[in-house]
C-alpha cells in the first residue's frame, strides 16, 4: 500500500481523494444532503461533514473528502461556535446580561423532541456566551460550545430565566474546531473551481479544498520513518523503532500524551492513521501507539 506523496505536491485527482472543505452550508436543505452534493460534485465514493446542521441553519460545515472521510470522529469532541438571534416573548428585565450571563459553564440539557440522540438530561459546557447587541425584543448571541449543544434548547431556556419566555430566531453557526468563518467556500465556489480545474486552471480549486492533514493540524504527532509508514499503511501498530519523532499540534499546540489520539505522519507531512498512544515514544522498543483508523 502506497503513502502519499507531500500535501503540497500532490496532483488535484489527491487532493480531491484526501482533502478538506470548509463549506459555507446555505439554507434549505440537511447536512447530510449538502454532502452529498459535494461527494457528487468532487467524485468521491464517500465524504463525512464535521456535525449535523439543521436546514434553517448556515454556516461552517467542514467536510472531509475521500479516504478522508476515515478521521470523521475528529468532529466529535470539536468545539463549536454559533451566532443565534434570540426572540423575546415580552420586554427584557433590567438584569438580562446577568442572567444571560448565568448560562456560561457547564449547564443540564434534555434533547429537543426533534433530535437523532436519547432524550435524557445531560450536560454541555458553554465556553463563552456574549451579547453582541439588543434590541427591543431581540438579541444577537455568540454562543462557543461543546459539541453536542442544542442552541433552539439553550434560547428556550434563557427565556424561562428571563421570565419573558424565548425562541431561536435565525442561527449560523461560525466555527467548528479550527474551522471557521474566515475561510469559508460556498458550493457556488467549489463548482466552478472543479469546472475551472477541468479547463486546465487549479487555482481556485487549490483555494477551495485543502489537504486533509489541514483538518488533522489539532492533533498531537508521531513523525515516523517512511518504511514504518509502509507497515502502519496495512494496519500494523506504531512501533518505537518506527518513530523519529513526537511533536505537538500544529494548531493549539497538545502534547503526545497516554491514551490520547494522535496522527502518524512521514517525514515530509503526509498523514498515515490515526491511533491511539499507548507507550512512550522515546522508548527504543515496544508498542508506542495502537492504529484506530488508517488514512491511505
Amino acid at each position: 500500500m502506497m503513502v502519499r506523496a507531500p500535501p503540497d505536491e500532490r496532483s488535484v485527482d489527491d487532493l480531491l481523494a484526501f482533502g478538506v472543505v470548509n463549506l459555507d452550508k446555505p439554507p434549505g436543505p440537511s447536512a447530510h444532503q449538502v454532502a452529498a452534493w459535494v461527494r457528487d460534485a468532487t467524485g468521491q465514493d464517500r465524504v463525512a461533514h464535521g456535525g449535523t446542521l439543521d436546514p434553517k441553519v448556515t454556516g461552517c460545515l467542514p467536510v472531509l473528502l475521500g479516504d478522508a472521510a476515515r478521521a470523521a470522529r475528529i468532529f466529535d469532541d470539536a468545539v463549536k461556535e454559533y451566532v443565534a438571534v434570540l426572540e423575546l416573548h415580552d420586554s427584557a428585565p433590567p438584569d438580562f446580561d446577568a442572567v444571560v450571563a448565568e448560562f456560561e459553564g457547564e449547564i443540564y440539557q434534555k434533547p429537543p423532541r426533534k433530535s437523532a440522540v436519547k432524550r435524557q438530561l445531560r450536560t454541555r459546557r458553554i465556553h463563552d456566551l456574549d451579547v453582541l447587541e439588543r434590541s427591543d425584543r431581540r438579541a444577537l448571541l455568540r454562543v462557543r460550545c461543546a459539541s453536542g449543544t442544542y442552541i433552539r434548547k439553550l434560547c428556550h431556556d434563557i427565556g424561562l430565566a428571563l421570565g419573558t419566555g424565548a425562541h431561536m430566531g435565525d442561527l449560523r453557526r461560525t466555527a467548528t474546531g479550527q474551522f471557521d468563518d474566515r475561510s469559508l467556500v460556498s458550493m457556488h465556489d467549489l463548482v466552478d473551481a472543479l469546472s475551472f480545474a477541468e479547463d486546465g486552471d487549479e487555482s481556485a480549486l487549490r483555494e477551495s479544498v485543502r489537504p486533509a492533514e489541514h483538518a488533522l493540524a489539532h492533533l498531537p504527532r508521531l513523525v515516523v520513518a517512511h518504511s514504518a509508514a509502509e507497515a502502519i499503511a496495512d494496519g500494523a501498530p506504531v512501533y518505537a523503532p518506527g518513530v523519529l519523532a513526537a511533536r505537538p499540534a500544529e494548531v493549539g499546540g497538545a502534547v503526545p500524551t497516554a491514551g490520547e489520539l494522535v496522527v502518524c505522519v512521514t517525514p515530509d507531512g503526509a498523514a498515515v492513521s490515526l491511533g491511539t498512544l499507548v507507550g512512550d515514544p522515546e522508548a527504543e522498543s515496544g508498542t508506542v501507539a495502537e492504529p484506530e483508523r488508517v488514512l491511505v
